[in-house]
């Protein structure tokens, strides 16, 4: 767990919101008996986790990809090659959501705004160092030019809710 109190707190605080303000529809499935705490998620989120991200083309299409996401402080980072698709998409257009789903024990859904980790030729976003030495670490230090081939991108969550029918059946 790489979440601090804050992390934590700013995670809660966000689950509820989202929650509280989800349709009738939403609510009548996902209530407080079939979620997760932000202490929980977080416990629950470790290494790499398949998201089902969501951009959009500037014809305004919606395109879906699939990408290895980290949970780490309460927000999910995710990275590509600079040359796909979804990066170009993100770049002109930071609003993406993201899904992560096993099967039907749990489902964890997220909408935001992304920013550039590891821009090319430019500053790094806060965080970098920190996220970069995690990758290598996770993926091994040589496994991508990590500079000039990979984009790395973490989601600012604004909405995020967690469907977890069977909390027993997520224990490790």
């Amino acid at each position: 767990m790489h979440e601090t109190p804050e992390d934590l707190a700013e995670l809660q605080a966000l689950l509820d919101a989202s929650l509280t303000s989800a349709t009738s529809h939403l609510r009548s499935i996902i209530d407080a008996e079939n979620t997760l705490t932000a202490e929980a998620l977080t416990q629950t989120l470790t290494g790499m986790c398949t998201l089902a991200l969501s951009t959009v083309t500037a014809k305004g299409e919606p395109r879906i990809s699939g990408v290895d996401g980290h949970f780490l402080h309460g927000q999910w980072h995710f990275g590509t090659a600079r040359t796909a698709a979804k990066a170009r998409h993100l770049a002109a257009r930071p609003a993406a959501s993201v899904a992560h789903m096993r099967g039907e024990n749990l489902g964890v859904f997220t909408h935001g705004t992304v920013e550039i980790l590891n821009p090319l030729g430019g500053e790094p976003g806060a965080g970098w160092p920190q996220l970069l030495a995690y990758l290598q670490d996770f993926y091994g230090g040589d496994a991508f030019d990590w500079d000039n081939e990979v984009v790395y991108f973490r989601l600012r969550p604004h909405w995020m809710t967690v469907y977890a029918p069977d909390i027993a059946r997520l224990a490790p």
